[in-house]
């Protein structure tokens, strides 16, 4: 499970504003292990996290490229999963790896294998000198991906695009409020964007939510989902990730992860770079 919050603004009227804000976080068992994020050792031109489960190892859940090349993952919650699917973090590392793929070619390919998978959600985007690009496709709604609109603030989390989940649509107001405000630094940005990732708030009873997760999830664990940042025993929110995307095409990259498998110990690392065409 993860959740998403992004403002796409591909022609800021101000040379200060951004192209991209994106806020995310990774839910998953804290002890399933994986790599922090980090350029990889094969193709150094791609940023992510990457899985280390047996059997699913090299995918991801988020993570971009030197040419501006993106991809975002979230699962869908559903009562029953098929454990013989295919793994879903790999949508994300194909698209990246794949220099030569656009964003709505490659959601078409997914699409028209979307029955492989336990259901999903997945962003893809490209940020490039002339044009900024995101599409969105899940294998659980339309099939057929949707070309996101331009100057628009979006929310993503275990069911379609914009579900109104009561998680999600707190988690987009409290987004919502802190990239209205333009006075603030990059450091105060993602400062306060990590604030909006780490609220802890239930949000429950919500009837949409849980509807959607009958028949495989207890009432409990239904209530520690309705978090923005997700806590229980044995899972929940491991990874933050922030990613900044300037007019003139600089990239911060912040994730924050958690260490050992203790929700009190955790790790910070930034990168920093610009855009290649």
């Amino acid at each position: 499970m993860c959740i998403i919050f992004f403002k796409f603004d591909p022609r800021p009227a101000s040379k200060n504003a951004y192209r991209l804000i994106l806020a995310a976080n990774r839910d998953e068992f804290y002890n399933r292990p994986s790599k922090a994020a980090d350029f990889w050792a094969n193709n150094t031109e791609i940023l992510s996290g990457l899985d280390l489960e047996y059997g699913k190892e090299g995918g991801s859940w988020l993570g971009i490229t030197k040419r501006g090349k993106l991809a975002a993952i979230t699962n869908y919650l559903e009562g029953r999963a098929n454990p013989e699917a295919q793994g879903r973090g790999f949508l994300v590392s194909n698209y990246l790896a794949d220099r030569d793929v656009d964003s709505q070619s490659y959601l078409r390919k997914v699409s028209a294998e979307g029955q492989l998978y336990n259901g999903f959600n997945l962003i893809t985007a490209e940020f490039k000198a002339k044009e900024d690009i995101m599409c969105y496709y899940g294998n659980r709604g339309s099939p057929k991906p949707l070309h996101l609109k331009p100057a628009g603030i979006y929310g993503l989390s275990n069911s379609l695009l914009e579900t109104p989940w009561r998680k999600l649509q707190r988690g987009k107001r409290l987004f919502t409020s802190v990239v209205g405000n333009q006075s603030l630094s990059c450091d105060g940005l993602v400062h306060e964007l990590l604030a909006v990732l780490n609220d802890e708030e239930q949000n429950s009873p919500d009837p949409v939510q849980e509807s959607q997760g009958q028949g495989g999830y207890s009432k409990s664990m239904l209530q520690a989902l309705s978090a923005v940042c997700v806590r229980s025993p044995h899972y929940g929110t491991r990874t933050n990730t922030i990613i900044l995307i300037d007019a003139a095409g600089n990239v911060t990259f912040t994730e924050r992860t958690m260490l050992n498998c203790d929700t009190t110990q955790w790790s910070s690392n930034s990168f920093q770079f610009q855009l290649q065409e």
